[in-house]
């Protein structure tokens, strides 16, 4: 397939729940888990429990109606404000967050937490946090000079983007226009928590494909440099999974904090 007729994430949208199933599920099938899931989750467990990430408010701008990534956040900041493109993320999350009929099932990322932390805490519990940290779940316009018009969003102190601009971006002008607009929501010293993956073009989603920037370690690295961010750690996974619905080449993981 021409790479110029794959679709685009805020654009046409997808399922969701299908994304989940595919990328983040607990099937047997599902292959990513190392490095979707085990990966981004031990990586911000070390990043938070060094003590210098944490506040009143966390924004999340991420693709699709993720949650694995925010179970450590929980513990270090009073609200996760969470903003979302599609409409249909937010019903998703929605279900999770108020425990309906039909939720995505997020057991086993809770197990892995718990795991991670090796505390005694029950999964069930650590779930009740997690929902009572993210009551906030937001749309927002990413093209919008402020995305959630009418709404105004304090600064945060800190903000997690997992996948987001690998997805919404079609070349380096916007992965800097975006990045540029997102480091605009947090307050002076505030971090940028980014998770994406390195050398992708694409990811799949049920039988459509969907266009991936493709970019490597040294171009992230020289953005958040030249957007007056100073890099507190950067971590590269090698894939580990063998699927062809996504061709990415590693995980990247890094924190930065604004001067």
């Amino acid at each position: 397939m021409d790479s110029s007729t794959y679709k685009r994430y805020h654009i046409h949208g997808y399922d969701t729940r299908q994304l989940l199933d595919q990328y983040l599920s607990d099937e047997p099938e599902m292959v990513f888990g190392e490095d979707a899931l085990i990966f981004p989750m031990k990586s911000l467990t070390k990043a938070f429990s060094a003590g210098h990430i944490k506040g009143d408010i966390l924004l999340d701008l991420s693709i699709g109606s993720l949650v694995h990534h925010l179970y450590s956040a929980c513990e270090f900041f009073k609200d996760i404000i969470v903003l979302k493109i599609q409409d249909r993320c937010i019903l998703e999350l929605k279900r999770w967050t108020d425990k309906r009929t039909g939720a995505f099932h997020w057991g086993h990322v809770g197990k892995i937490h718990v795991d991670i932390e090796g505390k005694s805490h029950r999964v069930e519990d650590k779930e009740v946090k997690v929902r009572s940290a993210m009551q906030h779940v937001v749309k927002c316009d990413i093209e919008k000079e402020n995305m959630t018009e009418p709404i105004v969003l304090p600064p945060a102190d800190c903000i997690i983007s997992a996948w987001l601009l690998d997805a919404i971006c079609k070349d380096q002008d916007d992965y800097i226009r975006y990045l540029r607009k997102f480091s605009r929501l947090l307050k002076p010293g505030g971090h940028i928590i980014l998770i994406g993956c390195l050398g992708v073009t694409y990811y799949t989603v049920g039988k459509d494909k969907f266009h991936a920037f493709t970019y490597d370690e040294d171009f992230v690295r020289k953005v958040l440099e030249e957007e007056d961010f100073i890099i507190d750690e950067c971590k590269v996974h090698k894939r580990t999974s063998v699927s062809d619905l996504i061709d990415y080449k590693a995980i990247i993981f890094i924190v930065a904090h604004k001067k």
